[in-house]
């Protein structure tokens, strides 16, 4: 059987629809069952480690026959992520991309020993890394629909500017030059955008759109961020970050913040005070515990009204609980994968929420 020929895009489609407009009774499930180690060649989770020499087309073609041997229950589907790491548009506006064995990682590039007001970034559609990106959307578009391509990693502005300042450079210039960083922040702003607007009209039929996250949605969408702002204070995320994250939650029709562990936590109620912004990500990491020791932000979260997206680690049933707890079962997206032989627990974890 050929599973991404007989998908049901129709079905799957509307009942993502139905979520994001408040008209599906429950969670949306995003969890796929992956085939047994060994059964099938797992593609990298990188594209761009793989050599840039390669042509798309033959690392679709493996990416294809993995997705081929999956199982897509609930609301999952078959997609191709493009991964070039967290941030790619700073190798797109004049910095540099570095490849390691299980990460990828960005330099200044053109703009390194250059002062803040040295530094202009553009999009460089001739940059290796937009080409690259560019040259795998390409490559789908001749696969008459057959997996849905969620857009690569654009970052979030600060998180580019920062990989342009590196780090504690950045965090004086916040102080010495204000206006020059909010310059920057604006430039890649628009960077940001036309990236978004280029690599999302590629592949008119796409099934809809989403980014790293999973979220499927038939109106533009992202899952926005600002890791940075782990280091700053309440005062000046509302300075240099919230403004900017406000202006692309407009320009998105539908949008999420990823709410990156506990440092982030200070800035939440200026982030829902976004009324533009239609759910959140909360992550606590490692060391943090578990869904259940944070009931309490996401019941913010929830009291504002907005969408939450959490992965439970195949904790199904600490999963039940905390939407148990927080009683509005409509607000949540689950996003995981499971081994072959938890299927049956996984089909019944969703029925328990569709009797």
């Amino acid at each position: 059987m050929d599973r991404l020929e007989q998908f049901d895009w129709e079905g799957v489609c509307s009942r993502w629809e139905a979520w994001h407009r408040g008209e599906f009774s429950g969670p949306v499930f995003h969890v796929s069952v992956v085939p047994p180690d060994g059964s099938a060649i797992k593609p990298h989770s990188y594209l761009s480690q793989y050599d840039f020499s390669i042509p798309a087309e033959r690392i679709l073609d493996e990416i294809e026959m993995y997705l081929e041997q999956c199982v897509y229950v609930g609301e999952s589907y078959p997609s191709v992520w493009l991964n070039f790491g967290p941030g790619v548009l700073a190798a797109m506006v004049g910095g540099e991309g570095h490849n390691g064995e299980e990460t990828v990682w960005f330099t200044p590039g053109r703009w390194g020993g250059k002062t803040p007001g040295e530094i202009h970034p553009r999009l460089d559609r001739n940059s290796p890394w937009f080409r690259r990106v560019e040259e795998f959307l390409l490559a789908a578009r001749g696969r008459n629909g057959r997996f849905h391509v969620g857009c690569t990693d654009l970052g979030g502005t600060l998180d580019v500017v920062s990989s342009l300042i590196p780090g504690e450079e950045l965090l004086y210039a916040l102080y010495d030059c204000p206006e020059e960083i909010k310059r920057i922040a604006g430039e890649v702003h628009e960077a940001w955008f036309e990236a978004f607007d280029y690599f999302s009209g590629i592949l008119p039929e796409n099934h809809g759109f989403s980014a790293w996250d999973g979220t499927l949605s038939a109106r533009p969408f992202y899952m926005l961020q600002c890791d940075f702002c782990y280091m700053i204070s309440p005062e000046m995320f509302g300075e240099f970050v919230l403004p900017e994250l406000r202006r692309s939650c407009r320009k998105l029709e539908r949008c999420f913040y990823h709410l990156d562990g506990k440092g982030e936590l200070p800035h939440l109620q200026q982030i829902l005070s976004i009324k533009e912004l239609d759910g959140v990500q909360w992550v606590y990491g490692a060391g943090g515990g578990s869904l259940l020791d944070w009931v309490d932000v996401y019941r913010q979260i929830a009291d504002a009204g907005r969408k939450i997206w959490i992965s439970p680690g195949g904790n199904f049933r600490e999963a039940a609980q905390l939407i148990e707890e927080i009683g509005r079962p409509e607000l949540f997206m689950i996003r995981d994968s499971v081994p072959a032989g938890r299927e049956g627990e996984l089909r019944d974890f969703i029925a328990s929420f569709r009797k």
